[in-house]
């Protein structure tokens, strides 16, 4: 072992920061993902009065958003933890 860089603390520095650096920022896009499902945008032929096709956006259901705040509530809860350890320690 190098008696310059302790390994021990380097893993463990890398795997937070990629968990807090990607996995948050990715969370938080399933989370709005969750929000507005994929559907169908148009269907064929017109049926609005003037002729233009009709738009249809899906909603999320009840699980989806149940999952939703799911996923912002542990962003959020990671952000806390995050500024009271800044914090607890200064």
């Amino acid at each position: 072992m190098n008696s310059w860089i302790n390994l021990d603390a380097l893993w463990k520095i890398v795997v937070v920061g990629l968990l807090t650096g990607a996995g948050l920022p990715a969370l938080f896009a399933l989370g709005l993902r969750l929000l507005n499902p994929p559907g169908p945008v148009a269907p064929p032929g017109p049926s609005g009065p003037t002729g233009e096709p009709a738009t249809y956006r899906p909603t999320a259901g009840p699980v989806g958003y149940a999952l939703a705040v799911l996923s912002f509530a542990v962003v959020l809860a990671s952000i806390g933890w995050g500024i009271s350890v800044i914090v607890g320690h200064s």
